[in-house]
């Protein structure tokens, strides 16, 4: 009788599911909802020309805002010589195979050794991908036991990987060293029951804001708690403290940062990571770090051009320090001139306005046909509604006429928005005119 029943309600529970695809259709997510109108312009832009403060955008030449090409080596002689001499030695095929199985080498090694050394660590892994990475470093860490506890405002790559953990997780409200104790007193309790471990994850340099990770303050909370702590450095990394080793080095605190990760799409202009430490661990993440271990060792003419761009960063000191006039020129004009830069202290630069999506589309619009200057543009729900976020990215290409240029079109932008000479209208098409 049973049997029966389930044959006589199998085609209404078949047609009871929905689509995957059909799903997916009906949710286009906060910024897919517009997609058809912003696609190539506001989203997906093409820039053309040579990587520069000076590129291509539909046609006119831009001043662009909007590489996290910090020290300028993406063009640099040298680099563009070892990478070309590189790429023709050994293509781009070479090392087959992931590391551990046939995609060694003695540059890969090298550029371990070098890294490490470079962030005053004693081992370093090299990594495929920065986002992949930090999720799959995550992952390779904590088990169900364990607790993580992260900043709120941390990368979708941390966030991500937190996603995935098994156990338990809490966050601490952004940079607040005190919800941060309070959340480490839930975990020791916590893990004083599963018999687990603690990690604490941060950043180094928050890429939105550009306000440093309080890495010093989370280290003294180590005589008090016993956790770990990985930093994410992806834009602190060969930008902040003396020598370019990053946040440890700009708050003195190397020691008491477990785990370094530090990305080259920033500072080095290339694809790839890394994760510095103690040996011991070190070696755990080289036979258990699965996003390395299953994936395509990093192509051998890539290794040999970040071993190029790790010697001109350690030889050539006048990049980060041409990053830094920039930097201070920038930030010191945009603030002198009564703009909102947050608590930036690094160099990411957003300038924060008031007004809606519509009008924030407006003054991109505005800016990029009529006073030629490319930026990013966060809004909602990114940051609060009401809200338009410019973010600028500083790099030692850029001069100081590109800093008046930009200054003088901003307060001129501020203006338009403050007299309602946009409107809150919707997404401006390529034709339409502010």
């Amino acid at each position: 009788m049973h049997y029966h029943y389930l044959i006589y309600f199998a085609p209404l529970i078949k047609h009871s599911v929905m689509d995957l695809f059909e799903k997916i259709g009906k949710k286009a997510g906060p910024l897919g909802q517009w997609a058809d109108d912003a696609y190539g312009y506001y989203m997906f832009p093409r820039l053309e020309g040579e990587i520069g403060p000076r590129m291509g955008f539909k046609g006119k030449q831009m001043l662009n805002w909007s590489l996290n090409n910090y020290l300028g080596l993406a063009n640099h002689p040298e680099v563009r010589k070892a990478d070309a001499e590189a790429a023709a030695e050994y293509g781009l095929a070479l090392p087959m195979g992931a590391r551990m199985m046939s995609g060694n080498s003695v540059f890969h090694e090298q550029l371990d050794r070098e890294l490490a050394d470079f962030v005053k660590k004693e081992d370093a892994v090299l990594l495929n991908y920065g986002y992949q990475g930090m999720i799959s470093a995550i992952d390779c860490l904590v088990d169900r036991h364990d607790v993580i506890v992260y900043d709120a405002e941390c990368h979708a790559c941390i966030v991500d990987g937190v996603r995935l953990h098994m156990g338990k997780r809490f966050v601490y409200k952004h940079n607040d060293a005190k919800s941060l104790e309070q959340q480490l007193e839930r975990a020791t309790k916590l893990v004083a029951e599963t018999g687990g471990a603690i990690l604490v994850i941060t950043e180094g340099v928050f890429g939105m804001t550009g306000a440093q990770g309080n890495v010093a303050e989370i280290v003294k909370l180590k005589s008090k708690f016993q956790f770990r702590l990985l930093v994410d450095d992806a834009h602190g990394f060969a930008t902040m403290g003396k020598t370019g080793a990053g946040i440890g080095e700009e708050q003195n605190c190397i020691d008491g940062i477990d785990l370094y990760f530090g990305t080259f799409a920033k500072s080095m202009a290339l694809i790839g990571a890394f994760i510095a430490g103690k040996k011991e661990i070190i070696k755990f993440f080289r036979y258990n770090l699965r996003s390395q271990i299953y994936a395509k060792s990093v192509p051998m003419a890539m290794v040999k051009g970040a071993l190029r761009r790790l010697e001109i960063i350690r030889t050539e000191p006048q990049h980060i320090a041409n990053l830094w006039k920039i930097v201070h020129a920038l930030q010191n004009g945009l603030r002198e001139n009564g703009f909102n830069i947050g608590e930036t202290n690094s160099p990411v630069t957003p300038v924060m306005l008031n007004g809606t999506v519509g009008e924030a589309t407006s003054v991109v619009h505005d800016l990029r046909e009529n006073y030629k200057i490319f930026c990013s543009v966060v809004i909602y729900p990114v940051i609060p509604k009401g809200m338009i976020l410019l973010r600028l990215i500083p790099t030692a290409s850029h001069t100081l006429a590109d800093v008046d240029e930009t200054i003088k079109a901003f307060s001129e932008i501020r203006e338009k928005l403050q007299t309602g000479a946009y409107g809150d209208i919707k997404i401006l098409s390529m034709g339409e005119k502010v």
